[in-house]
Parts: C-alpha cells; sequence; structure tokens
C-alpha cells in the first residue's frame, strides 16, 4: 500500500508545481463551483484556470470520510441531489476509454484520486491537458457546461466507464468567471 501511494503523490506534486505557476496570469480565463453534498451541506470547492498547457484544476474539500474518493469532471453543469446522477458521465469530447491506466484511455475528465484525511479535508491539484474553458473544439463549458464530482470510493483507473467509483457524494456546477 505504501508504494501505491507513492506512485499517487508523484503527480500530484509535479501537477501542483505546475499550478502554482499560473497565478501569475490574472487574465486567465477561469471557472468554479462550489460542492454540496446530496443534503444540500457544503463539501468544499473547485476552481479551474485555463493555461497554455491546459486546464489546472483545484478541488479542495471538507466534511468526507476518511480515505480515498476519485474526483472527475462531469460532462453535464447540472447537480442535482441527492445522487447527482444529472451530471451525466465524465467530460470526453475525445471519445476515449475511462482509466489514466487504461492503454484506450482516458477520459479528459479522468483525474487522479484524492485522499481525505481523518479531519474530513482532502485537497487535489491535477492539470487537463489540451483543455480549454470556453473556446476552441472541445470547451468545457460547453452548451450543456460541465460539473466536479467526488465519489464515494477510490477509481481504480481502468474500468470502463466510471472506474468502479461508487456512488457520487459531492458534487458542483462549474461557471465562468
Amino acid at each position: 500500500m505504501k508504494f501505491a501511494s507513492i506512485l499517487l503523490a508523484l503527480p500530484l506534486t509535479i501537477a501542483a508545481s505546475a499550478c502554482a505557476t499560473t497565478g501569475s496570469n490574472p487574465s486567465a480565463p477561469t471557472a468554479s463551483a462550489s460542492l454540496t453534498a446530496g443534503d444540500g451541506s457544503a463539501r468544499g470547492t473547485a476552481s479551474v484556470t485555463e493555461a497554455a498547457d491546459g486546464l489546472h484544476v483545484l478541488v479542495k474539500a471538507t466534511g468526507l470520510t476518511p480515505g480515498i474518493h476519485a474526483v472527475h469532471v462531469h460532462m453535464i453543469g447540472t447537480c442535482t441531489a441527492p445522487d447527482f446522477a444529472s451530471a451525466g458521465g465524465h467530460w470526453n469530447p475525445t471519445g476515449r476509454k475511462h482509466g489514466m491506466d487504461n492503454p484506450a484511455g482516458a477520459h479528459m475528465g479522468d483525474m487522479p484520486n484524492m485522499t481525505v484525511g481523518t479531519d474530513g479535508t482532502g485537497a487535489i491539484e491535477y492539470v487537463i491537458a489540451g483543455g480549454t474553458i470556453s473556446s476552441g473544439t472541445m470547451p468545457l463549458l460547453d452548451a450543456d457546461g460541465a460539473a466536479v464530482v467526488i465519489h464515494a470510493q477510490a477509481d481504480d483507473n481502468r474500468s470502463d466507464p466510471a472506474g468502479n467509483a461508487g456512488g457520487r457524494i459531492a458534487c458542483g456546477v462549474l461557471t465562468a468567471g
């Protein structure tokens, strides 16, 4: 298990360094979301900043059960409680299979798992390569928008279509600006 934790931490460290450099462009397109649970209680925030290398996503979660949780960008900007099925599947404008470890994947909305500590908080930073917020042929915020979803379990990073990540326990609709 320690080996798996080290492997998960490595991409996050690299992404965190890359994300830190986006703060120098205040005119970069952005989107944000307030994450809520099925009962409407606050569960954190998500922010997305467009940069030359893609979309820099930062998710900060609170009030979750300790452990490893999948976090994905979903293709529809609707979060109807209690199950958030309204957010649709993972953002996948390239039509690939699910999973960062799947040779036929990954969806653009697939991200590494987030570890939540005993205090119920967790955070993840990740760069979605090639993504844009509202321009180009595959914008994140297209006609039906997008949402960030936290799942009850870890993503196995290979099972299609959703990585056996369990129910959706928090959701937030991304809005520009």
